[in-house]
């Protein structure tokens, strides 16, 4: 079944965070991963304010574990470690 990633972000330090970014999109693609949504407008109703969210869409829970566990995210990951406060969950959609 499908599964969402989903990421809540707030940016402490814009160019290292940069750098991930530059990366992150090209493995979470390698892996499969369709962005749905990436950082545009929100309303935060509930819990801790992140600035930047970010959907996106895979096979499988499978599919978006190996991504993240993948040597191509993981040197993207890198970068944010430090640079970032996150929140990321990965979901099973019911399609």
């Amino acid at each position: 079944m499908p599964a969402l990633w989903i990421a809540n972000i707030k940016v402490t330090d814009e160019e290292a965070y940069g750098r991930y970014a530059k990366l992150a999109g090209p493995a979470i693609a390698k892996h499969g991963g369709t962005f749905l949504a990436r950082g545009g407008r929100y309303v935060q109703l509930e819990g801790n304010d992140r600035p930047r969210n970010v959907v996106t869409r895979f096979d499988s829970v499978e599919a978006a574990v190996a991504c993240y566990n993948s040597p191509e995210y993981q040197e993207a990951l890198s970068h944010a470690n430090g640079a970032s406060e996150r929140d990321i969950v990965v979901i099973e959609t019911e399609e």
